[in-house]
């Protein structure tokens, strides 16, 4: 089972739930928007993913210029912010195992497969 955090409003999110799916894989959705991760599920997924917060967060949205938040910004700060505003949190992330990957482009989600 995939657990696969998603945005259907999104393009590249439901590009890559049908990837996945085509694939025969079993998803299991979570909308983040409406269903935020905890402190403890992000640290959880950053470690499956293997990166640094700012590299699993969307800089470009307007809520981390607000928060005042950098590519410097203290890693629990910004792990704090995704936890707080979920719009931060990159898309779509998708989770099996002891392994995640963020589906940017959509075909990176094969590597769970």
């Amino acid at each position: 089972m995939i657990a696969y955090w998603h945005n259907p409003r999104c393009s590249k999110s439901r590009q890559g739930l049908a990837l996945l799916r085509e694939h025969g894989a079993q998803v299991e959705e979570r909308r983040y928007l409406e269903d935020a991760p905890s402190v403890a599920e992000l640290h959880s997924v950053l470690a499956r993913l293997g990166c640094a917060p700012i590299a699993m967060m969307r800089t470009g949205e307007a809520r981390f210029r607000e928060l005042g938040l950098g590519r410097d910004s203290d890693p629990e700060a910004l792990i704090a912010a995704m936890a707080a505003n979920p719009v931060l949190i990159e898309r779509p992330i998708a989770i099996s195992g002891s392994r995640a990957v963020i589906g940017r482009p959509p075909e990176a989600l094969l590597a769970l497969l």
